[in-house]
């Protein structure tokens, strides 16, 4: 978590939303990301899309079984939607978006037993009450 914690501090020295996710696979960091949103101009551009795409690079697979994705903030609905399709087994995520959140603030989308894939989650590491 660290590490996405670093990454959401460059995104916001580059006055982006501040958030950073991290995609670890056996123990090996293979994808780190920040919110590049304003910088690419691109709605989509979320950490947690970003490491989930440099994650399917690394491991040349879309599948991204035995991965963690480590995010600061808690995943947004689009985000979510990724982290199913992927397969993601587990979610560790810092602080809950009351606003936003898809995981459980809004929905629980990880956990909806109507779809083809569920993750272990893990909220609140590392945030800040």
């Amino acid at each position: 978590m660290t590490l996405a914690l670093s990454a959401a501090q460059a995104a916001a020295e580059a006055d982006e939303a501040p958030v950073g996710a991290v995609v670890v696979h056996q123990g090996r960091v293979i994808a780190q990301a920040r919110n590049q949103r304003e910088a690419l101009r691109d709605p989509t551009a979320h950490a947690e899309m970003i490491a989930i795409t440099q994650a399917a690079a690394a491991l040349d697979r879309w599948r991204l079984d035995g991965c963690t994705l480590y995010v600061t903030l808690e995943p947004c609905p689009m985000c979510a939607g990724a982290i199913v399709q992927a397969r993601i087994p587990r979610v560790v995520f810092g602080a809950l978006d009351p606003k936003a959140g898809a995981v459980t603030s809004l929905y629980r989308l990880l956990e909806d037993q109507r779809l083809n894939h569920r993750c272990e989650v893990v909220a609140g590491v590392l945030a800040e009450p």
